[in-house]
């Protein structure tokens, strides 16, 4: 749970500026899940254009520049401005824009949860939200550039999560029944 620490320092200096960013990837699925899931970078998106990576790179993030002097006072250094990605030598970082996640996956940003961890504001997906975005990046041609063994990984463990919290809804277990 480093990361989420990492992430937790990151998402303090937005909330500074009035941005609530969105936890993704496996350091989000490892806050949500408490398993270990190898996460290599931490992925925080952030308002930008709807287009996404479709948007020219210095405007897709919105208050980029903002962005980039918070990282930069806090350690971080830009490593790629395309990937729109940090890193302070213990950390990487990568930003995305939270305003593609509907077009990409179906799930609009109201839908999301908000997180208030410490007194650090953030969103992060629910399972099944989760389990959605990973099948969405299973079909897309620019991650599947990248070894997807983990994200089918992670798509096997998310199903049974939300088959088994299907079957506690169906079922009522877990309420109490007074009669």
């Amino acid at each position: 749970m480093k990361k989420f620490e990492g992430f937790l320092n990151i998402a303090k200096q937005l909330n500074s500026i009035h941005i609530v960013p969105l936890l993704l990837g496996s350091c989000g699925l490892e806050y949500l899940t408490g398993k270990d899931f190898g996460s290599e970078d931490i992925d925080i998106h952030v308002p930008g254009d709807p287009r996404g990576w479709a948007a020219p790179d210095e405007t897709r993030i919105y208050h980029w520049n903002l962005i980039a002097v918070i990282m930069e006072e806090i350690g971080y250094r830009l490593q790629d401005l395309h990937e729109h990605s940090f890193s302070n030598g213990i950390y990487n970082i990568e930003f995305g824009t939270m305003n593609s996640l509907p077009d990409f996956t179906s799930i609009e940003l109201k839908d999301l949860v908000k997180q208030n961890y410490r007194g650090v504001y953030f969103l992060i997906p629910t399972f099944e939200q989760y389990l959605k975005i990973y099948q969405s990046s299973a079909i897309d041609p620019y991650r599947n550039k990248i070894d997807s063994s983990k994200d089918n990984l992670k798509i096997n463990y998310l199903k049974s999560i939300v088959d088994w919290l299907k079957l506690i809804k169906s079922n009522n277990i877990g309420k109490l029944n007074p009669t």
